[in-house]
């Protein structure tokens, strides 16, 4: 027979094992869902221009075989980072102002067509409206302008615009699609920026315009 002692304290353990609350069972953990709103331009721009952007790579590609193989290379090398398509710097939004631009025109569907031409600097503008900023090409035959967008892709800018011939005014993106146009828009050093447009309607594989800040003039 246990002593009386033992007996108390067994007692007195049962007694605290019986008013231990049974554990409740965890609650399910609701399922997260993360909706990713697709960026503003994805919205606006058709399917023949989104389907230019995307094959972007591609153009680069054909682009460049197609001056080098014209015995453009050494033009090529000349450019620098403006020709090489891995050169996207971060923060690529300009600051508004006017600029010195030029234009290089790379590969061509017609073999007759120089898979290189490189244009005459000529005038830009960005402009800022509403945290929105645009970019209008000031003077020569085809002026492209438009707004740049912010996309997923921090390193990148998307431009969509249209092309005004001659004396017309610049139409809004959308309004006459064979008059739009749709582009990347990079920083690829200090203060020098790029408008990359792929597969463009005149036969060219890719355009490349350059924006440098233009000279302060002195009264």
């Amino acid at each position: 027979m246990l002593p009386r002692r033992f007996g108390m304290c067994a007692i007195l353990l049962l007694a605290g094992c019986a008013s231990l609350p049974t554990p409740e069972p965890p609650e399910p953990q609701a399922a997260v869902v993360v909706v990713e709103e697709p960026p503003a331009w994805a919205k606006d721009i058709n399917p023949a221009d989104r389907d230019r952007i995307d094959r972007l790579d591609q153009a680069w590609m054909e682009a460049l075989a197609d001056a080098r193989m014209g015995r453009f290379g050494r033009r090529i090398r000349e450019e620098g980072a403006l020709l090489d398509p891995d050169a996207a710097l971060q923060r690529p939004a300009p600051s508004p102002g006017s600029y010195m631009c030029r234009l290089i025109r790379l590969g061509a569907d017609d073999r007759r067509e120089p898979p290189f031409t490189a244009f005459r600097p000529f005038f830009c503008y960005v402009g800022v409206a509403d945290n929105q900023l645009s970019i209008t090409k000031q003077t020569g035959s085809q002026r492209p302008a438009g707004y740049l967008w912010e996309d997923d892709d921090p390193d990148r800018l998307i431009f969509l615009g249209s092309l005004a011939p001659g004396d017309d005014e610049p139409l809004a993106y959308g309004e006459d699609p064979t008059r739009d146009v749709a582009g990347l828009f990079e920083r690829v050093g200090a203060f020098r920026y790029r408008l990359v447009v792929p597969w463009p309607r005149n036969g060219a594989k890719l355009e490349v315009y350059e924006l440098i800040p233009a000279p302060i003039q002195d009264d």
